[in-house]
């Protein structure tokens, strides 16, 4: 147990050190000058550096104008203003709206944009709830961790990677940075209040008392080290570090309680009743009657009498259909209509994303597919990482990235075809539910850059205000992410989990995004990160979000841990008040007296 622990730990520091080369090259090139040609048709997508939406949103005005000029000029207009680029992505919505529809199908054009947008939420719930979130589960099983503990690890990495690593390449200007800070604080509003009060109206459940006064705390020192430093104007070294090291005692302090509290009950429970043969703990307990109840399995009543020995092929394709025959006679028409949407998708999912099922007897080890996912699924993590720049970047101007991912994945796969058997999973196949877990949060990360570039287009198209567009479409779509994969996660039964992702990623993108940003700026040669805050928004957001977790750590033990729809609805209540305030705050109607 402990070398896999290791082992997955070092999958997961692996894929990180992945994407730090990733955008500190991208980030570097924009220092120096570089220019990399574009991979895909969205040419200005891919050759504008990731920045956090809330950021980019601020040069968006110009951008608005192609509205108001005459409809020959918008296209040129759109495909030379550096404002009118997105932040990544495979598709350019602007220049699909404004250079190949004419004017007059305009309605055309945002109706097909509506429609895609609503298939692009289909694809992020089935993403969530049929891969990322079992892969979760499994990873868990498997490291025999607890729910809190993977909420704030695994969880929060998945959730928060791509909000981080955008935010490296935001750290690298002054008055970015200010405005990094600023998008951290609204996204944890946003977090810890509509997300956490969608958990508790989803499943109402008793949060654990401890766990839940750690993260509170431990986030609102974390609110309390990014509020100073913004007072004082800078970040320095020994600053930086001490973001980093927060959060490392964060996670240490997790795994010890969690430790610890498990000890004590064990002892307990021994304590109490000496003359009991056997003490399981609860989990093991429920594990148990769990096996016993449901020891039949009646897929047997649809197994032939004698016996027969599927061939690879067939293996192969039973596991890639994703439609069940006699599911599908029994179900309502609405349900074949929306199953039939899906199909494409989780075809595709079912190809790219290895998924390991604990309860299962196999542990769902399908040794042709999952041979192939050797070679995919590794593909598919190099082709998505920036929009797919990284995956073709040739070396040393002869071979792309791509092409040895795909001849190491194929060597890897021989091996393992010819080293094991279909009957029989093999002794490391918890190594499938890691590269699952990887391959479905950056599927999550590309379909949900997709919905923030539509909305970010659409409210071009409509010449929505910057504070609208950044407060409202751009802050909902940008954690559109989370929301799948914390509500699908309460859905399931695992509201304790996906209540300590609410925080615990908070935690990780504010403590690692601010920590390693700085740490990355002033590795460079500065001797500090200069901060610069611009306007009273900033204030406001961090005042708001430190008033959140006051009001939480204040209401929660009140109601002895018990979160109802009632909490819920007044967390959803509280955020719409900060929009409020906010909204006036950018239009100037709450401001400061000038002296």
């Amino acid at each position: 147990m402990a070398g896999g622990r290791r082992n997955g730990h070092w999958v997961l520091c692996w894929l990180c050190v992945l994407l730090m080369v990733d955008r500190v090259s991208v980030a570097s090139g924009l220092s120096t000058g570089a220019h990399t040609s574009p991979p895909f048709p969205a040419s200005a997508v891919n050759q504008t550096p990731v920045v956090d939406v809330s950021i980019q949103a601020e040069s968006w005005h110009q951008c608005r104008d192609v509205c108001g000029l005459n409809a020959s000029d918008r296209c040129d207009f759109i495909r030379t203003n550096p404002d009118c680029r997105s932040e990544g992505g495979y598709l350019d919505y602007l220049e699909g709206i404004f250079c190949h529809f004419p004017p007059s199908l305009l309605p055309l054009a945002i109706t097909l944009y509506a429609f895609w947008l609503l298939y692009l939420f289909l694809i992020l719930g089935v993403t969530a709830e049929k891969f990322f979130c079992p892969n979760l589960s499994a990873i868990s099983t498997t490291l025999k961790l607890s729910h809190n503990v993977a909420g704030v690890t695994f969880l929060a990495f998945g959730n928060g990677a791509p909000d981080i690593f955008s935010a490296l390449v935001a750290f690298s200007d002054p008055h970015t940075a200010g405005l990094a800070f600023g998008a951290l604080f609204g996204a944890g509003v946003l977090v810890t209040t509509v997300v956490a009060g969608g958990i508790a109206i989803l499943r109402p459940f008793t949060a654990a008392s401890r766990p839940f006064l750690r993260d509170i705390v431990f986030y609102m020192a974390a609110v309390f080290l990014t509020f100073t430093a913004l007072y004082r104007g800078r970040v320095t070294l020994a600053w930086a570090l001490g973001y980093l090291g927060l959060y490392v005692f964060y996670v240490v302090t997790v795994v010890l309680c969690t430790w610890i509290y498990r000890w004590q009950r064990r002892r307990s429970l021994v304590s109490s009743m000496p003359a009991t043969p056997e003490m399981l703990s609860d989990s093991e307990e429920e594990d148990r009657v769990s096996s016993t109840t449901t020891s039949y399995d009646y897929r047997e009543e649809y197994q032939p009498l004698l016996f027969y020995q599927e061939t690879t092929a067939q293996i192969l394709a039973q596991a890639l259909n994703p439609l069940d025959c006699r599911k599908w006679r029994n179900k309502s028409a609405s349900w074949r209509v929306l199953k039939v949407l899906k199909l494409p998708v989780e075809f595709l999912l079912l190809l790219t994303v290895p998924l390991v099922d604990p309860d299962k007897e196999d542990r769902n080890w399908k040794r042709p597919l999952n041979c192939l996912h050797l070679v995919i699924s590794p593909l598919v993590l190099v082709l998505t990482l920036q929009s797919g720049a990284y995956g073709v970047y040739e070396i040393g101007g002869l071979f792309p990235v791509w092409g040895v991912v795909v001849i190491a994945g194929t060597a890897w796969a021989a091996v393992t075809f010819f080293a094991t058997t279909n009957s029989e999973p093999p002794r490391l196949h918890w190594i499938f539910a890691f590269l699952g877990f990887l391959t479905s949060a950056l599927w999550i990360n590309a379909a949900a850059t997709e919905v923030v570039n539509i909305l970010r287009s659409l409210g071009v198209v409509f010449r929505l205000s910057n504070t609208v567009l950044g407060l409202t479409l751009l802050a909902w779509g940008n954690s559109v992410g989370d929301v799948f994969s914390d509500f699908t996660l309460a859905r399931q039964g695992y509201p304790r989990m996906a209540f300590s992702a609410c925080f615990g990623g908070i935690i990780f993108n504010v403590l690692v995004g601010v920590g390693l940003g700085c740490l990355l700026q002033i590795s460079r040669g500065h001797a500090e990160v200069k901060l610069e805050p611009e306007g009273l928004l900033v204030w406001v957001l961090a005042g708001a979000l430190g008033l959140s977790l006051v009001c939480s750590l204040v209401a929660v033990p009140l109601q002895c841990f018990q979160l109802s729809k009632l909490y819920g609805f007044c967390l959803l209540l509280f955020y719409v008040s900060f929009l409020v305030v906010a909204l006036l705050t950018e239009f100037g109607v709450i401001h400061l007296k000038s002296v």
